[in-house]
C-alpha cells in the first residue's frame, strides 16, 4: 500500500496509508461522530470541498448499499479512518467501500490516529488539510496548504445544485405542490416529501421567486448545501422575494440562508457539528430530539432580527438550531429531520409544514404533532 501524508496548516502532519486510489487534494478537515452512515456521509452534497475523518475507528464492514445513497455522486474530497475493512458483510452491499471511493476517484486513507487528529480539531478548529504522496520538503508542503483559500467566501451551492429544474417521483396521490430549492438537496428529503404525498418540482439554487411564485406551488423548502451561506446571494435574494407570500421551509444551509435574509448574523463554527448525537431542544414543546447534522456555519441572534423568534436550541453549545415567524410563514431548523438517529424525533416539521402549506399558519397545538404516532417515515425507492 503506497505511503501518504495528511499535511495540516497548523504544521502537523499524519503518516499513514492509501487503501482507495484517488486524486491528491486540498480541502477543509472536519470530524464526524456517527458509528454508522458512510453512505449518506459520502453521497451528501453538504461535505463539499472537505476532508472527512470518521471518528468511529473500523470502517467498511458493511459495504455500500446503493439504497442509502443521497446523491448521484460522491461529494468530499477524501475520506479519513483509522482503519478500512475490505470484507464486507451485509446482504444488502453491492460492492465494497473501496471499490466505490476508486469509482468516483475519491481517495481513502487510512492508518491515521483519527483519536489524536479529532483533539487537535476540536482544540485549534476546522483546518485545511492537503493529503499527498509527495516527498517534497515538509516546509513546502506546510506553505502550500497554508496556500489553500479554504471553504470562506466560495459558493458551493452552485457546484452541487442541479443545473435543469426537473420533477421528482411524483406519488399516486399529490395533495401539495412544493417548490424545492436546490442547494445540495439529499434524496431523503424528497422521499420524505413524497410519502406526504407532495407533487415535487426541483430548481436550480438561482432560480429567480417570481419563476417559483408563477407556478401556482403551495410551498417552497429551502434546500441542505456545503459551504459559506452568505456566499449564496441569489437564494438569499430568492427567500427575501418570497417571505411572507408563500410557506416556506429551511433544512441545514436552507436554514442558514433564511436567517441571513430575515437578519441574524452568521458565524463559522470552531469544528461545526457532525454526527448523530446532537440533542436539540424545541422551545414549545420543550421536547428533546436527537438529530443528525453535517454544518460549520451558524446563526446567532441580532437586533435587526424584528418577525422572527428562535424555535429550536442545540443543547451541546446553545447555539441557534431553528427559527420561525408566524407572519412570515417560515420556518427553518439547523439539522436534518428527515434522518432518523432519534429515530423519528424530528419527522413532525414536515408535517407541519404540510399543515402550514394547507392552512396558511402553524399548528396551534405543537405536541400534538410532535406526538402524531400515526406519522412515520415512509421510505419510498
Amino acid at each position: 500500500m503506497s505511503q501518504v501524508k495528511l499535511v495540516l496548516e497548523n504544521g502537523n502532519i499524519y503518516h499513514g496509508t492509501i487503501f482507495a486510489k484517488g486524486s491528491h487534494c486540498f480541502g477543509e478537515v472536519i470530524f464526524n461522530t456517527a458509528m454508522s452512515g458512510y453512505e449518506e456521509v459520502l453521497t451528501d452534497p453538504s461535505y463539499k470541498e472537505q476532508l472527512v475523518v470518521l471518528t468511529y475507528p473500523q470502517i467498511g464492514n458493511y459495504g455500500i448499499n446503493e439504497k442509502n445513497i443521497q446523491s448521484k455522486q460522491l461529494h468530499l474530497n477524501a475520506l479519513i479512518v483509522k482503519e478500512y475493512l475490505d470484507f464486507p458483510s451485509n446482504w444488502q452491499s453491492t460492492k465494497s467501500l473501496k471499490t466505490y471511493l476508486e469509482e468516483h476517484n475519491i481517495i481513502g486513507i487510512e492508518g491515521i490516529d483519527t483519536r489524536h487528529l479529532t483533539r487537535t480539531l476540536r482544540q485549534a478548529g476546522a483546518l485545511n488539510g492537503f493529503i499527498t504522496t509527495s516527498t517534497a520538503p515538509e516546509d513546502q508542503l506546510i506553505q502550500e496548504v497554508k496556500n489553500y483559500i479554504g471553504i470562506t467566501g466560495k459558493n458551493l451551492a452552485k457546484e452541487v445544485s442541479t443545473n435543469t429544474p426537473y420533477q421528482w417521483n411524483a406519488p399516486s396521490k399529490k395533495s401539495y405542490k412544493v417548490a424545492v430549492i436546490d442547494c445540495g438537496v439529499k434524496f431523503s428529503i424528497l422521499k420524505q416529501l413524497s410519502a406526504l404525498n407532495c407533487d415535487i418540482h426541483v430548481f436550480p439554487y438561482n432560480t429567480p421567486a417570481e419563476t417559483i411564485l408563477s407556478a401556482d406551488f403551495d410551498g417552497v423548502l429551502i434546500s441542505n448545501g456545503p459551504g459559506d451561506p452568505s456566499a449564496v446571494t441569489e437564494t438569499i435574494e430568492c427567500i427575501n422575494k418570497l417571505l411572507g407570500k408563500i410557506p416556506l421551509f429551511g433544512i441545514c444551509l436552507g436554514h442558514q440562508m433564511l436567517s441571513i435574509a430575515t437578519g441574524f448574523n452568521m458565524k463559522k463554527l470552531p469544528f461545526g457539528h457532525h454526527g448523530l448525537n446532537h440533542p436539540i431542544k424545541n422551545l414549545s414543546t420543550n421536547k428533546i430530539e436527537i438529530t443528525s447534522q453535517n454544518h460549520i456555519y451558524c446563526a446567532s441572534q441580532s437586533e435587526h432580527v424584528t418577525d422572527f423568534n428562535v424555535s429550536h436550541l442545540n443543547l451541546n453549545d446553545h447555539t441557534i438550531a431553528g427559527i420561525r415567524s408566524d407572519e412570515k410563514l417560515a420556518f427553518s431548523v439547523q439539522y436534518h429531520p428527515e434522518s432518523a438517529p432519534g429515530p423519528s424525533d424530528s419527522h413532525y416539521l414536515f408535517e407541519e409544514f404540510i399543515h402550514l402549506m394547507k392552512h396558511r399558519k402553524f399548528s396551534t397545538d405543537l405536541n400534538s404533532v410532535v406526538n402524531n404516532k400515526g406519522y412515520e417515515y415512509a421510505k419510498k425507492e
